[in-house]
């Protein structure tokens, strides 16, 4: 049993304070790599990492003078620096700081939905393997088609993650980037040795190029790979919404012993875990679209991707977790209904089999179009009058010259 989703993990890379110690770490590694540089005496460095504690409430208040988040931030430390903080945020512009952090952040999300996506697909392999035999009636425009099983639509799955898995992997090494190149990223004030020492520590690769700010590209390509996969999420909620109607219930979603599903009706037992999961599809493309509105910026730098980042990434984020997890559950602990899966091929009379039929007269010397025409002429009547396909065929003269009984049987 996958256990129920709980936000602590995800919630903690997009906190608040995660975030801020982030880039504490930033402005301490950059110190460090400044006092290779022979910038910043070494003997400042133990005092930095002694005495630098992060205070959210402090940097707030601040931030109501400033008007400047990182501004706010790097008075905060300046404040309890003394003297050295003169070496503090030296050379460095926000997005240096910003931008790396979020590098951090974006990397640290991307590994933990890999990680969930890894285990959804272990889930959809099991399922296929479990029920590799279990026959179902193959749908095309919602309408019968011939003989599935249901351990192909769990295959079928497997793969589209697998797809979706590849797609993050890569996504990744695009995100894992980090820059400290001041305010125009020239390195007008830095070496870009620390730039690299500083993203080496962080596990980032240094941008080979950057404006002020990373360009936000990556960022947009993060959140369409998050809105693929919450598209492959949707699809399947949506055929297990599909299965569990009344008129076909051939699989359902986990009903737990004290659940309910009408505050009116006692019979209920609603697909609202795959609704909720189709719903929230809808918010991370919705989401992948800002980001790609984030990409044109004025001069390749200005603020108007900021406010719009500190929603999406973290919601995006957010809710592809809580996403995986739910699916993970549904398809781990699906409820299937193999005899109503029998009932449901056999209620077309029949019909399945019409290309079956088709190919053997073909076969037998009959053309394409004459015999097609003949099984269709049958197929209709018994669409129309209930009455099985081989009662037909075995009824007609035009077949008893081409197949037996017992060919047809």
């Amino acid at each position: 049993m996958i256990p129920r989703y709980t936000l602590p993990e995800m919630g903690r890379i997009w906190s608040e304070i995660s975030k801020l110690q982030k880039m504490l770490e930033i402005e301490l590694l950059a110190c460090e790599a400044m006092a290779k540089e022979g910038i910043v005496p070494r003997t400042v460095l133990p005092k930095l990492r002694r005495i630098l504690k992060i205070n959210p409430q402090r940097i707030h208040e601040i931030e109501q003078a400033t008007r400047h988040d990182v501004v706010a931030f790097v008075s905060h430390l300046a404040e309890q620096a003394g003297e050295a903080g003169k070496y503090i945020h030296y050379g460095l512009t926000s997005s240096d700081v910003l931008d790396t952090a979020l590098g951090c952040q974006m990397t640290e999300a991307a590994d933990l939905l890999i990680e969930r996506v890894v285990q959804l697909r272990k889930i959809l392999a099991r399922q296929a393997r479990r029920y590799a035999k279990t026959v179902m009636i193959g749908r095309t425009h919602g309408v019968h088609a011939e003989a599935i099983t249901l351990g192909l639509k769990f295959a079928l799955w497997y793969e589209e993650m697998g797809r979706g898995l590849g797609r993050f992997k890569e996504c990744r090494t695009r995100v894992a980037v980090g820059k400290l190149s001041g305010a125009v990223g020239t390195f007008a004030h830095l070496s870009p040795r620390v730039e690299a020492y500083v993203c080496r520590k962080l596990g980032l690769t240094p941008a080979k190029v950057s404006a002020q700010i990373l360009q936000r590209d990556r960022h947009a390509e993060f959140l369409s790979v998050i809105a693929l996969i919450g598209a492959s999420l949707e699809k399947f909620a949506t055929e297990i919404r599909h299965l569990q109607r009344t008129e076909v219930r051939e699989v359902e979603e986990p009903f737990e012993p004290d659940q309910k599903g009408s505050s009116a009706m006692p019979h209920k037992r609603n697909p609202v875990r795959c609704e909720r999961v189709s719903g929230l599809a809808r918010l991370l493309r919705g989401n992948a679209i800002a980001g790609m509105e984030n990409v044109a910026l004025w001069h390749e730098r200005d603020i108007s991707h900021s406010s719009v980042e500190r929603i999406i990434l973290p919601d995006s984020c957010i809710a592809l977790d809580f996403m995986l997890a739910e699916m993970s559950d549904i398809l781990d602990r699906l409820l299937v209904y193999p005899d109503r899966m029998k009932e449901n091929i056999e209620s077309s009379g029949g019909l399945i089999f019409s290309q079956r039929v088709l190919l053997v007269l073909i076969a037998k010397g009959m053309s394409r179009e004459e015999a097609y025409a003949l099984v269709q002429s049958h197929a209709m009547r018994t669409w129309k009058e209930k009455i099985p396909l081989k009662e037909l065929l075995l009824a007609d003269r035009r077949l008893a010259r081409k197949l037996s009984p017992r060919e047809i049987e």
